[in-house]
């Protein structure tokens, strides 16, 4: 991972945090690289996406430790997602291809963990609405990246806006993972991880049009201010 500047690097209080600080030190003096990082954080999402669809076709209990592990997958995706940045920018260990390793990775893991939650929605009443529902939201994920680095492509700093940017998309597929791996509890057949993507794909559906309106509104002020 390059150092990125600091109008594309995403505020995020825990990066003070004497954890973070320490964690980022120990990597940094171990010899990780940034991309190594970022690199394991794709890992995480592919466990973690292959937990979900596995426990959408597991018993009770085996489909709870699936559920709750792959929580754990998305939290250590999001503290590879901080430390990444950290040894870079802190510990100056950014290289020539480190923007590459700041967007891509980010992208694949979206699209891993919504898809795998959408396999693990997979209800035999509508068997298409869960990984529809999963496909949707990884395609909204993309794109609310994608509108923001098309903003910084016109030159405007970046714009990480909710209500469903990457940080609030993981802590409420998180949140779902740990209440859908209950569900048996109560005789659930997916609804939990199904409304937890619709919750998602719609928070994500106005993070991107909110997005887009707010680069809309910044090309207009620039042509006001040129003329």
């Amino acid at each position: 991972m390059s150092e990125p500047s600091h109008e594309n690097r995403r505020p995020i209080k825990s990066r003070a945090s004497g954890w973070a600080q320490a964690s980022a030190r120990i990597l940094a003096k171990a010899g990780a690289s940034p991309n190594m990082i970022s690199g394991a954080s794709v890992a995480f999402a592919a466990l973690g996406g292959s937990l979900m669809a596995l426990a959408g076709m597991s018993g009770p209990v085996p489909r709870g430790v699936e559920l709750i592990a792959a929580a754990a997958c998305i939290q250590a995706r999001l503290i590879c997602n901080l430390l990444d940045g950290m040894v870079a920018v802190e510990f100056k260990r950014g290289s020539t291809s480190g923007a590459i390793w700041n967007e891509l990775p980010d992208r694949v893991s979206d699209a891993l963990f919504l898809a795998g939650a959408g396999a693990c929605a997979f209800v035999s009443l509508h068997p298409l609405t869960g990984l529809t529902l999963g496909w949707v939201a990884a395609v909204l994920a993309v794109t609310t990246a994608y509108v923001r680095e098309l903003g910084r492509g016109l030159g405007f700093a970046a714009d990480f806006s909710g209500p469903m940017a990457k940080p609030q998309r993981m802590a409420a597929l998180t949140a779902t993972c740990v209440i859908a791996a209950f569900e048996p509890l109560w005789k659930g057949q997916g609804e939990v991880m199904l409304i937890g993507l619709l919750i998602i794909a719609l928070g994500t559906a106005l993070t991107v049009a909110r997005r887009t309106r707010n680069l809309a509104r910044a090309l207009a002020e620039r042509a006001r201010t040129a003329n």
